[in-house]
């Protein structure tokens, strides 16, 4: 796993580690084939505008779940509205550097 795709992963992740490279090729995909763009509300906050298409609300919906259940730091708010399918995502204050590195990577991918 590279150093980036590690500093997603602070000591509060229960994921076991050999687990953990999936993980992230499953937010690599949602990324590369969903986001269309990227906004850094704050430095605790980050929203995501993805492609507004059921199939992708339905398979960021699961991985969000299973991503909650090992890094219950994360608050995921995915909202359909207007013809328009949004992600937020917050952390609290001492995992800001983890949403860094989960936007660079989301804006590197959506590119």
């Amino acid at each position: 796993m590279s150093t980036e795709a590690e500093s997603w992963a602070p000591q509060a992740c229960t994921l076991p580690t050999g687990e953990r490279p999936l993980r992230v090729a499953e937010f690599d995909a949602l990324f590369t084939e969903a986001v269309q763009n990227v906004r850094r509300v704050d430095a605790t906050s980050v929203s995501l505008d993805l492609q507004p298409r059921p199939e992708v609300a339905a398979r960021a919906a699961d991985l969000l779940v299973r991503e909650t259940g090992c890094c219950s730091f994360f608050t995921f708010s995915l909202v359909a509205t207007g013809g328009s399918l949004h992600l937020e995502i917050k952390v609290p204050g001492q995992h800001a550097e983890v949403l860094e590195a989960l936007a660079a990577r989301a804006e590197g991918m959506s590119k």
